[in-house]
C-alpha cells in the first residue's frame, strides 16, 4: 500500500511512518518543519526516516497550491500534522492556520485521490473539555484553543465521509508518551530535569491532575490497526488510549524512582485550558480494531529515560 503521513517528522508521525515501513508499506511524508520546538530534533528524526528509503516533502499544507505538490495515487492517508499543546507562545492563529485551514487543504485535495481506502485523521482527547472520563457519544465541550482547533479539523475531515467523499475516521489519542516526545512534554520534562538537576515546572492545581499516559507502541499498534478495517471504522470516531490513570504527582515519584533522585519544583500560574482529568474509555477500540494497550507506565518511562541517555 502506499500512504501519506503527514507531521511525519514529528513525535507520533516518525514512529508511525517507521512502522508502516516496517510493515511493508511505501510511506510518503509531509512536514513543514514548524518552529514550535527545536527544529534540530524533527531533523534528526527526518534523517532517520530519509535513510530507511522513505521520501520526505518539506510543505506547508496552509499554502494550498502547494499541496498539489503530493502524489494522489495514495491508499490511506494519516493525518498527524497539527499545532499541539496549549503553550502560551501559540496564538489563536497558530491553531487556526496549522489545525483548520491545512487540514480543510488537505482534506479537500484528498478527493482526487481515488485509490484512497481511508483518511485516518489524528485528534485527541482535548476535545472532549475539561473532566474526561466518557465514551466517544459524549458531547464535544473542549476549553482551549487546541481543543476547539482540533474539533473542527476532525469535523472538516467527517465532513467529507458524509459527503460520499471519501472514507474516514478519527482517532482521539490521550496523552502520549515514549522516546522522541516533545521536550515541553511532561515526562521529557522531568527526565531532562532529573539528570540535569533544573527545577521542574509545576503548574498551579496541577499535581492532582490525572492522565491516562499512554505510551507511543501502543498508541501506533492502534493507529496501524485500521488498516484493512475500512468497513468497520468507517464514520467512527475511535478513542485510543490506556484505561489507566495516573496523577501528575504519581509521574513525577515515578521518574525520582527511576533516576533515583529528587526533583526540584518550581511553582507555575495555572495554565488557561489544562484538562483536570481524561482517563480513556477504549471499549469502541477494543471491539473494532481489537486494541489492547499493553506497556505499563513504568516499562515505558525507563524506555523514554534510556533514549534521552543514549542521545547524551
Amino acid at each position: 500500500m502506499k500512504i501519506l503521513v503527514t507531521g511525519i517528522a514529528g513525535f507520533i508521525g516518525s514512529h508511525l511512518a517507521e512502522r508502516l515501513h516496517k510493515n511493508g508499506h511505501k510511506v510518503v511524508g509531509l512536514d513543514n518543519f514548524s518552529d514550535y520546538y527545536d527544529v534540530k530534533l524533527k531533523r534528526e528524526n527526518a534523517s532517520k526516516l530519509i535513510q530507511l528509503g522513505i521520501r520526505l516533502i518539506e510543505r506547508d499544507l496552509r499554502v494550498e497550491h502547494l499541496v498539489m505538490a503530493l502524489d494522489t495515487d495514495i491508499d490511506y492517508i494519516f493525518h498527524c500534522a497539527a499545532q499541539p499543546g496549549i503553550a502560551s507562545k501559540s496564538t489563536f492563529e497558530n491553531y487556526l492556520s496549522n489545525n483548520v485551514i491545512a487540514t480543510h487543504n488537505l482534506a479537500d485535495f484528498s478527493t482526487q485521490f481515488l485509490s484512497l481506502k481511508m483518511f485516518i485523521n489524528i485528534g485527541t482527547s482535548s476535545i472532549y473539555g475539561k473532566d474526561v472520563f466518557c465514551d466517544e457519544e459524549q458531547m464535544a465541550k473542549p476549553i482551549s484553543d487546541y481543543g476547539v482547533t482540533k474539533l473542527a479539523a476532525e469535523q472538516l475531515v467527517m465532513s467529507q465521509t458524509r459527503l460520499g467523499n471519501f472514507p474516514a475516521c478519527s482517532l482521539r489519542l490521550y496523552s502520549v508518551y515514549g522516546s522522541r516526545e516533545r521536550p515541553d512534554k511532561m515526562f521529557s520534562q522531568l527526565i531532562d530535569c532529573g539528570l540535569n538537576d533544573k527545577p521542574f515546572p509545576l503548574f498551579e492545581g496541577s499535581l492532582a491532575h490525572k492522565r491516562s499516559f499512554t505510551h507511543i507502541r501502543d498508541i501506533i499498534d492502534g493507529i496501524v490497526s485500521v488498516i484493512g478495517k475500512e468497513n468497520e471504522c468507517n464514520g467512527q470516531i475511535i478513542n485510543l488510549g490506556t484505561d489507566k490513570e495516573y496523577t501528575t504527582e504519581q509521574g513525577i515519584e515515578m521518574v525520582e524512582k527511576l533516576l533515583n533522585t529528587k526533583i526540584a519544583i518550581t511553582n507555575k500560574p495555572a495554565r488557561i485550558g489544562d484538562q483536570l482529568r481524561t482517563k480513556a474509555i477504549i471499549d469502541k477500540a477494543s471491539k473494532l480494531l481489537n486494541y489492547e494497550p499493553v506497556v505499563e507506565l513504568m516499562e515505558g518511562v525507563q524506555e523514554q529515560i534510556k533514549n534521552y541517555r543514549n542521545k547524551i
